[in-house]
């Protein structure tokens, strides 16, 4: 059995390479060559958290796994991951555990990964300005799979703390330079989503974080944070407004994510409104960005075939150049 943790792990694999791992991932499950049952979702409610246990399977690469991935928001106080995680790989011939992943660094990657996709298909193919709704433990990747998937100029950077931004933005000068790219702390989510071209919402707000009638035509949005029936960063107007809204799993967004159960349930918003899964796009069944004025939505809430195709590959590699620690 291989462990393999975040160094071992970076020095394998790229965002681009998790991006095509992602864009794998949601292929195969809009075909329906996975087992991906909806996570099991436990509540710790004396802490404020949430235990997930997000299993996969895929037959095509003879592999399965599962996730176990808690969400405590208080640990960013204890100077903790406020989303710590394992990945399990079994070989799917055997069934057989054949490597231990670190699941909070394989979580950051596969959901930056996931908006990454979404921008890949969907963006447009000359954005240049960014914008990047939160600055909690999943945005450097999100930040990066942006990058990663076009040639920024510009992102701004928002929170409700101005100086959470303002750290973020300058912890991260580094990377958004090595794309050519500079980041920019706003005090506002209009000064972040006014002319932007990409927009990602990763918080775990209850409330809407932007306003969606200041999006202007052809911007793409990912909406990242939302993974719970109570939880809404995206306004009704962004839904409405959009000429296509596409999920990596409607089945998994329509019984979490409270962005579209709670218009849905009010009547604010149609589910017939949904266009479909990203896979979709990704095997040619769907038509994507079709012009330059559309705006466009992704919404995302994971799902365990990430993992499993993302460890797969990461474990692939490794193997490969002989990284990470064998353990007998």
């Amino acid at each position: 059995m291989l462990l393999l943790n975040k160094e071992d792990i970076k020095k394998v694999f790229t965002m681009r390479d998790a991006i095509e791992a992602d864009k794998e991932a949601f292929r195969l499950y809009t075909e329906n060559k996975t087992v991906t049952p909806i996570r099991t979702n436990i509540q710790a409610e004396k802490q404020g958290g949430s235990m997930l246990f997000m299993p996969g399977y895929v037959e095509d690469l003879d592999s399965a796994g599962v996730k176990i991935v808690s969400v405590f928001p208080e640990n960013a106080k204890k100077g903790l991951p406020v989303t710590p995680a394992t990945v399990l790989l079994l070989d799917g011939i055997t069934g057989e555990v054949c490597a231990i992943l670190d699941g909070t660094y394989i979580t950051q990657l596969r959901t930056g990964a996931a908006s990454g996709a979404a921008f890949d298909v969907l963006g447009k193919k000359d954005a240049k300005i960014g914008a990047l709704i939160g600055t909690g433990g999943q945005a450097e990747c999100q930040l990066e799979a942006m990058l990663t998937a076009r040639d920024l100029v510009e992102v701004r950077v928002f929170n409700r703390n101005l100086e959470k931004a303002e750290a973020f933005a300058e912890e991260m000068e580094s990377l958004a330079r090595s794309y050519g790219a500079k980041l920019i702390a706003v005090d506002s989510s209009d000064k972040a989503v006014d002319g932007a071209d990409l927009v990602i919402a990763v918080t775990t707000s209850n409330t809407p974080v932007f306003d969606g009638n200041r999006l202007q035509r052809g911007t793409t949005i990912s909406g990242v944070g939302s993974y719970m029936p109570n939880m809404q960063e995206l306004d009704v107007t962004t839904l409405n407004r959009a000429s296509k809204i596409f999920m990596e799993s409607k089945e998994a967004v329509l019984s979490e994510a409270g962005d579209f159960i709670t218009p849905i349930k009010n009547g604010t918003f149609k589910e017939e409104d949904i266009t479909g899964e990203l896979g979709g796009v990704i095997n040619g069944s769907l038509e994507g960005r079709e012009d330059d004025d559309e705006i466009i939505l992704f919404k995302t809430v994971g799902i365990g075939v990430q993992d499993v195709v993302t460890a797969k590959k990461i474990y692939d590699k490794a193997k490969e150049l002989g990284i990470g620690t064998e353990w007998k």
